[in-house]
């Protein structure tokens, strides 16, 4: 019996922790509205709203973008469990840049939580294309959740550029 309880207190002091860094912080999800006028140009659009999704060890970031008329979607979905091979994966900035995602090729996305969760960690390896052929990106971004859970900070640090991007959001209380 002695054996059986500790058996379950050791079963526990390391399952309980592994659960808890699964567990994603309630507040960071939603949508959420890039204000420009507190954030790096936004250049190739007029309008970035984020939706972060959890479900389980997985982790959506859709990004709805605008440019006059014209509505864009894209969803990366992130394994807080294993490093996610993603295709296509979008980056905001690619437009502008003409970074695109390579054909064919998929994309080495990690992450992780920081922070007692407050902090989602994004790293990558991205192909891209480029004007001279093929060539590899690295990503380093953190999604920051702010004291009041009412802001999201976004900084991007990409080995194509020499400063980093940063991008404020304020959460939008009622969905689109």
């Amino acid at each position: 019996m002695k054996r059986l309880l500790l058996f379950l207190c050791l079963l526990s002091s390391v399952l309980c922790p592994l659960s808890s860094a699964m567990a994603a912080p309630a507040a960071i999800e939603g949508r959420w509205r890039l204000d420009k006028t507190r954030s790096t140009a936004l250049d190739g659009w007029h309008e970035w709203d984020l939706v972060i999704g959890i479900d389980g060890t997985h982790v959506s970031l859709q990004h709805d973008m605008k440019w006059g008329r014209t509505a864009f979607s894209a969803t990366n979905v992130l394994d807080l469990a294993a490093p996610a091979s993603i295709p296509n994966f979008f980056r905001v900035e690619q437009r502008h840049m003409a970074l695109y995602p390579a054909k064919g090729q998929a994309a080495t996305v990690r992450a992780s939580w920081l922070d007692a969760q407050r902090t989602l960690r994004v790293e990558g390896d991205l192909p891209i294309e480029i004007s001279q052929g093929q060539a590899t990106m690295r990503l380093y971004s953190e999604y920051r959740l702010l004291e009041g859970d009412r802001e999201l900070l976004l900084i991007e640090l990409h080995s194509s550029r020499p400063r980093p991007l940063v991008y404020r959001f304020t959460k939008v209380s009622s969905e689109k």
